[in-house]
């Protein structure tokens, strides 16, 4: 319709020029402002009008008729533009805030924002809709008994991700320490806002979830500092040469590879046993990951030096007392 009112234009002014060259510019002056009104109206009533409707195409009605929740295109476009102005705000922030932080640091920022992330896209949406006109009160209201049932559902998984906050803020746990849980020894190699993952020794995958460190008794061997002090126990024979004993255990330590230096080695004493005098040998360790494999090692090169200096490791033993009782008092 745009296009045939201006080309009417053209050949009215087509012919006015024709007939009557000077009076072009008055007829101009005189019919440009029922052009414009024309003009506008076909904007208003035709293409503003089509792009109306367009948006108060309704996509869901429900609810009761005198509190009707109705979404329509345009409600629609303008959570998605909401949300989009959200994700850009929140990734310009996540950049500021990051751009000065290490690695560790960095990647545990960015876990907890995870998280945060998506409360605040929830509470965006929900003040998009009340702005609309929506009555956000009917949707929650509605939705109670959902809510209650999806929050005893995922109860642990709550559980766990406020577990998983409190570990990245507080540093409790982080990758690369050597944890004991449930009388699996590993290696953290992931913290995430759910879940840590952690190697053992067998080469295997524990997930473990999160709670279980707010819980649970948790053994860290390197949270102060990466070397830990192991022991090895054996028990000699009474009547041994206790100073040989500990010479030989101390040698055997101090050649093992694996075994630090500093602090040193040293022997305890610790007991008369049943049938053995208890030693144990306390040695530090750089990676605790490994230990079985360096005290093992220590048990062969003990065994080894024990039999070369005619140390014996005796084995448990009994005296059996043996009484004959005469015929006439068993009688």
């Amino acid at each position: 319709m745009l296009l045939d009112m201006l080309n009417l234009w053209k050949l009215k002014i087509g012919h006015v020029m024709y007939a009557q060259p000077n009076a072009i510019s008055f007829w101009v002056q005189n019919n440009v402002d029922e052009v414009t009104d024309k003009v506008k109206e076909v904007v208003q009533e035709d293409i503003w009008g089509l792009i109306k409707d367009f948006l108060e195409l309704e996509l869901l009605h429900i609810g009761p008729d005198d509190h009707p929740i109705v979404v329509n295109v345009g409600l629609l476009l303008l959570v998605v533009i909401a949300f989009v102005v959200t994700s850009f705000l929140l990734r310009f922030l996540r950049h500021l805030m990051t751009r000065k932080m290490s690695g560790d640091d960095r990647l545990k920022f960015i876990s907890v924002f995870k998280f945060v992330k998506y409360i605040i896209y929830i509470f965006v949406i929900v003040m998009t809709l009340s702005a609309a006109g929506i009555n956000v009160t009917v949707i929650l209201t509605a939705s109670a008994a959902l809510f209650v049932g999806l929050g005893l559902a995922l109860q642990e998984l709550f559980q766990d991700i406020i577990a998983g906050i409190f570990i990245i803020v507080d540093k409790s746990l982080m990758v690369g320490d050597i944890i004991e849980v449930d009388s699996k020894v590993g290696r953290v190699i992931d913290i995430k806002l759910r879940t840590t993952r952690a190697i053992t020794r067998d080469d295997k995958i524990i997930i473990i979830p999160n709670h279980k460190f707010i819980e649970d008794v948790l053994y860290n061997y390197t949270q102060n500092h990466r070397h830990t002090r192991e022991v090895v126990q054996v028990g000699v024979a009474y009547g041994s040469d206790t100073e040989l004993v500990r010479n030989t255990m101390l040698d055997c330590a101090k050649k093992q590879q694996g075994v630090l230096k500093s602090p040193e080695p040293f022997v305890l004493f610790e007991d008369f046993g049943d049938s053995a005098l208890a030693f144990g040998l306390y040695f530090y360790v750089g990676n605790s990951f490994v230990d079985p494999r360096i005290k093992s090692d220590l048990r062969f090169a003990i065994d080894a030096k024990f039999r070369e200096n005619n140390i014996s490791i005796p084995f448990p033993q009994r005296d059996l007392h043996i009484i004959n009782v005469p015929k006439n008092e068993s009688k």
